[in-house]
């Protein structure tokens, strides 16, 4: 289970030469994820969700407050909560001189996958990703999807037991979309805890069990979206989320 209990970012941001100002980017946020369950992070660019996502895999720290994963705190086990997640946002970079098959290898030589392992996995993950095709061409001339789709497949060598993703659907198209949200759903399947942050309400609305509405750093609702819908009675997430943006309910 990851727990997050009341976390805030500050930040500073200078106005003149003189003089700056502090604002917060995540403020008081709560929640927690179980395994086997998704929870969907939404709301519009500036809202506070990729600062939210680099604190939830280590990659920030946090003004205040802490976040638990199976009972470490990130101050004292960082290590071995980082080999239990895979963070991947849509804006991840690749080395572009090596293959997928390379890639793969290397990650999991850095885990410390054991080889006969490793070579099972990537089979695995090859096949699900449909890789066969681009395999082993160089990285940097892989289309937008199959760039997405290694990027991933990066993340499954060491098995983490939780992902996050951020916006890892923008900009796909069709095909290369529904191959990573198949994934996500089978991932759930066994047992997997994921956070999936996007701007793609409708996606949210598959494959979500509970959303959350973040805006200016704040938590607007959180609930399974039938309830969220219910309560604003509307639709679906995107006027949904209006209305909780105009306190219209």
């Amino acid at each position: 289970m990851i727990e997050v209990k009341h976390i805030s970012k500050e930040f500073e941001k200078k106005i003149s030469k003189k003089e700056t100002v502090s604002f917060y980017a995540d403020k008081d946020l709560s929640f927690t994820l179980k395994e086997g369950e998704i929870l969907g992070i939404l709301g519009p660019n500036g809202a506070g969700k990729t600062t939210l996502l680099r604190m939830l895999s280590g990659l920030m720290e946090s003004s205040s407050g802490k976040i638990f994963v199976d009972g470490m705190e990130y101050s004292s086990h960082k290590k071995d909560i980082q080999r239990k997640i895979a963070f991947l946002s849509g804006s991840t970079k690749l080395y572009k001189d090596i293959s997928p098959l390379e890639l793969l290898q290397m990650c999991g030589e850095y885990y410390g996958v054991e080889k006969d392992v490793l070579e099972k996995r990537i089979q695995m993950i090859v096949k699900r990703f449909r890789m066969e095709e681009f395999l082993y061409q160089r990285i940097e001339n892989l289309s937008t999807g199959q760039y997405q789709r290694v990027s991933i497949a990066r993340c499954l060598v060491h098995d983490p037991k939780y992902y996050i993703f951020d916006e890892v659907t923008s900009g796909l198209d069709v095909i290369s979309s529904q191959i990573i949200l198949d994934f996500i759903k089978e991932e759930k399947k066994r047992g997997k805890g994921i956070i999936y942050s996007t701007h793609y309400m409708e996606e949210a609305e598959n494959i979500c069990d509970d959303v959350l509405f973040l805006y200016h750093g704040n938590i607007l609702m959180l609930d399974k979206a039938k309830n969220i819908l219910k309560k604003t009675k509307t639709s679906n997430l995107r006027e949904a989320f209006f209305a909780l943006m105009d306190g219209d309910m």
